[in-house]
């Protein structure tokens, strides 16, 4: 056995017990992006090596993560059902891309109804959000609808999770911060925003924030983790103090929330603010309708930064993270090492502190985080300190101050903007 594959079999083996044990934050439904790669790259792996044990534990874990999901469904049956890669979607939800009246007409037509029919005109897109007739799944209205409209007008809405973890124990906020640890330099007063959970109203640097869910927006532990680690408070360090943060909560109170559609919906209102710079710390599967969203915002100056998600090498790409217009982010720990849970996108830009560090839950308790979610902010942060109104430039002076080494895409950023665990 050569030194190589023992460490890739060991990395594969570890990343993904803590993938398929990662849970959301408390308030933010966990909707796992299930390890579509795993059967493929164990094989490889069995071929050369004598991992019988590892093999049938990777194996056992991706049984659960799949039952995981399957009972999510079975949860909530009237709000989540699972495509056929077994991604939890809306149930009985469809889109469609553009629609005309006369288009719009025939769907009824064929049983369809209307839930909601909007154009965002300063991005070139329409789009409607369809109910199912009775008794058809989501998968199977798709199919229907796409005979009547066109197949590539048509998607499912499938759903997003959060990119990290929280320890169990809640750590106060003074005794985590490190003397001498001050803020990191500021952004004067940029806007950054967040598509997320919710935050709370007292949030340092808050100008605004609007639901794109039922129930929204409402203070969430995720989304307030984000928000601290870009603007600071109870202890925590500001990557990006001063910056004015305009927040979109996607998830609410809604199993079934942190769809494409709420997340394509809060990105146009981020562009309509003229925020140049958003974070998202999400990951689900590639969608047609959220793929044109992000595509657009670039083209009219707001640059997704969005994490890879946790769900392990072997998985699939993560998006929103995957499109080529997203700045797609990794997170590193303590030590400077690529995190074992850490996902992968089609391309990878930046790595940042994403563990062994603090940041605020929802009640204002600095907490112990681990996972890209908490990378990405870091990044955004620095993204939005040199920001000059052309991503392509911001990235050149960002790739000045990167650290380079491992797989850390065109390498580290912030690395002092951790506010570290004793």
């Amino acid at each position: 056995m050569t030194g190589s594959n023992f460490l890739r079999c060991v990395a594969l083996a570890l990343a993904l017990p803590t993938a398929a044990s990662a849970q959301l934050l408390p308030q933010v439904p966990q909707l796992p992006q299930l390890p579509g790669r795993v059967g493929e790259a164990v094989g490889d792996l069995r071929g050369a090596l004598p991992i019988d044990d590892a093999v049938a534990d990777t194996r056992q874990l991706v049984r659960q993560s799949v039952e995981r999901a399957r009972d999510l469904a079975r949860r909530f049956p009237d709000r989540i059902e699972l495509d056929r890669d077994d991604n939890p979607v809306r149930a009985g939800e469809v889109t469609l891309a553009d629609p005309d009246p006369a288009l719009l007409a025939l769907a009824q037509r064929a049983g369809f109804s209307v839930i909601a029919n909007e154009r965002y005109d300063d991005l070139g897109i329409g789009f409607a959000r369809l109910r199912a007739p009775a008794g058809l799944s989501a998968v199977a209205a798709a199919r229907a609808l796409g005979k009547i409209a066109g197949a590539d007008r048509v998607t499912l809405d499938p759903l997003y999770s959060a990119s990290g973890e929280a320890t169990p124990a809640r750590i106060p906020a003074e005794a985590g911060v490190r003397g001498g640890d001050g803020p990191a330099p500021g952004t004067g007063g940029k806007r950054i925003g967040i598509i997320d959970g919710g935050v709370s109203a007292g949030t340092p640097g808050l100008a605004a924030q609007q639901g794109f869910a039922s129930g929204a927006p409402r203070a969430s532990d995720h989304g307030m983790a984000v928000a601290s680690l870009l603007t600071g408070g109870g202890g925590i360090r500001a990557s990006a103090p001063g910056a004015a943060l305009h927040v979109s909560d996607v998830y609410g109170s809604d199993p079934a929330g942190g769809s494409a559609s709420a997340l394509a919906r809060a990105l146009a209102w981020m562009v309509r603010g003229q925020v140049p710079v958003v974070v998202m710390s999400l990951a689900g599967p590639d969608n047609a309708l959220l793929g044109r969203f992000v595509a657009a915002a670039r083209a009219r100056g707001t640059v997704v930064v969005a994490a890879v998600g946790n769900n392990g090498p072997a998985a699939p790409p993560a998006y929103p993270a995957s499109y080529p217009q997203a700045i797609a982010v990794t997170g590193v720990d303590g030590r400077g090492r690529v995190l074992l849970e850490a996902g992968r996108a089609s391309h990878l830009d930046y790595a940042a502190p994403g563990a062994d560090m603090l940041a605020l839950n929802a009640a204002g308790q600095a907490r112990g985080v681990r996972g890209t979610s908490f990378a990405a902010p870091l990044v955004a942060a620095r993204l939005s300190a040199v920001w000059g109104g052309d991503a392509a430039t911001a990235m050149k002076a960002l790739d000045r101050e990167a650290k380079r080494g491992g797989r850390t895409g065109r390498g580290v950023l912030c690395g002092a903007c951790r506010t570290p665990v004793r």
